[in-house]
C-alpha cells in the first residue's frame, strides 16, 4: 500500500510532487484553508502554517479518504489542500481513497 510522508521542511512544489508519486492523484497547495490563494512552489509548508498551529509530521496511508486528508493537513498546518484527478482537471469526491483519486 501507498505511504506518503508530510513534513513541514518540504517545499510545496515537492510536496504536490511526491504526492503525485505515492497515489498518482494530483494535490493543489493554498495559503489559507479557504482554498482562494494558491501556495509559492518555493515555500515551505512549515513557512505557510498558521498562527497556532503546531506543523510537524504525519504519514498518510493510500486507504485514508480525501475528505479527511484535507482535513488534516488544515488541523495540522492552517494551510488549504485539494486532492484532484491525476491530471488535475476535476476535484476528486471527498469520499474516496487517495489510491481511488488518482485512477
Amino acid at each position: 500500500m501507498a505511504e506518503f510522508n508530510v513534513d513541514g521542511r518540504l517545499k510545496v512544489k515537492t510536496f504536490k510532487a511526491n504526492f503525485k508519486k505515492a497515489f498518482g492523484a494530483s494535490l493543489r497547495v493554498y495559503t489559507t484553508t479557504n482554498c482562494k490563494t494558491p501556495a509559492d512552489e518555493e515555500a515551505t509548508l512549515a513557512s505557510l502554517r498558521a498562527e497556532g498551529k503546531k506543523g510537524g509530521e504525519l504519514t498518510v496511508g493510500g486507504n485514508l479518504r480525501v475528505g479527511n486528508f484535507e482535513k488534516k493537513i488544515a488541523e495540522l498546518y492552517g494551510i488549504g489542500v485539494q486532492v484532484a484527478n491525476a491530471d488535475n482537471t476535476k476535484l476528486a469526491d471527498n469520499d474516496i481513497t487517495l489510491v481511488a483519486a488518482g485512477k
